[in-house]
């Protein structure tokens, strides 16, 4: 196996979200109002926002070729394209959590408003509301719909891109969930307060899973086995969950990272933000 940290902003700057696109990896450096890029064919890249304050949280690749990322302390989407040309949408509503729908737009949660946004990649924005007050929406995922997080409502949403809702209510009180990802036959979640992984099938079904006491999970990254990459935010390491939700490793990380956004390389391998200004790779060994 093979560890590798890659020190990438400040130990202030806080890199968060992570995105890997055609070979390089992206990821929002959330308290400097930056954007970064680390590659092994370009020099480092730091696209700067020209807005300290515009909190760049998390990034995913577009249907466009670019890179499109919230801006949750300024209230709009931003965009990176191949060339490095920055621009914006205001999506209002503080957004944090963004994905590609099943219709190829953008879609995003507004966790001051209760609402998903929608935005085409031309720029045209569409709200929709979640049909839950005070429900604070968090991460988003996309299957044939869209589903997301409500960390103050405790449950999980799911929206069709016409914008009918259904709520599932979690079996665990307070537990805070805010990772989502949609894997081949489930959607993955994680529950930041309660220690615990969950799984919600397409007919509602919800089932949870420990994870090590304190470890404070965060992201999760569904793989095509069935089951998911998760960061311990509170443990400072990464795990890793078979199909049927049993926890097959768990990678310690250098100690105090406070890893956020994941990303899974198209090789399987595992890429990982850390709060003390590092990316690290996580690599095993081919047999």
């Amino acid at each position: 196996m093979s560890l590798t940290e890659v020190t990438v902003a400040g130990p202030n700057e806080g890199p968060y979200g992570v995105a890997v696109v055609d070979g390089a990896v992206w990821t929002t450096l959330v308290h400097a109002g930056v954007v970064a890029r680390l590659s092994s064919e370009q020099a480092p890249a730091r696209f700067d926002l020209d807005a300290p304050g515009s909190r760049p949280s998390v990034i995913v690749p577009g249907p466009d070729g670019a890179v499109w990322f919230t801006r949750n302390g300024d209230d709009q989407i931003g965009r990176i394209d191949a060339v490095g040309n920055i621009s914006a949408v205001a999506a209002g509503g503080a957004p944090y959590g963004l994905c590609v729908g099943p219709d190829d737009a953008l879609w995003c949660t507004l966790m001051n408003t209760d609402q998903l946004a929608r935005i085409t990649v031309d720029g045209d924005v569409t709200t929709h509301p979640i049909g839950s007050s005070g429900g604070f929406p968090a991460m988003i995922t996309a299957n044939d719909e869209l589903w997301f997080t409500l960390n103050q409502g405790n449950a999980i949403g799911r929206m069709t891109t016409d914008g009918s809702v259904t709520t599932y209510p979690l079996p665990t009180t307070a537990a805070g969930p805010v990772g989502i990802s949609a894997g081949p036959d489930a959607v993955w979640f994680v529950e930041i307060l309660a220690d615990q992984a969950g799984r919600i099938s397409a007919d509602g079904t919800i089932e949870e899973f420990p994870l090590p006491e304190g470890s404070k999970p965060h992201a999760v990254v569904a793989t095509d086995d069935g089951g998911c990459w998760i960061t311990l935010w509170g443990a400072s390491a990464l795990a890793q969950l078979d199909a049927n939700g049993n926890l097959i490793a768990q990678v310690p990380l250098s100690e105090g990272s406070e890893p956020h956004g994941l990303a899974v390389d198209d090789d399987g391998s595992v890429w990982t933000a850390l709060e003390t200004g590092a990316l690290a790779h996580f690599q095993r060994t081919p047999v």
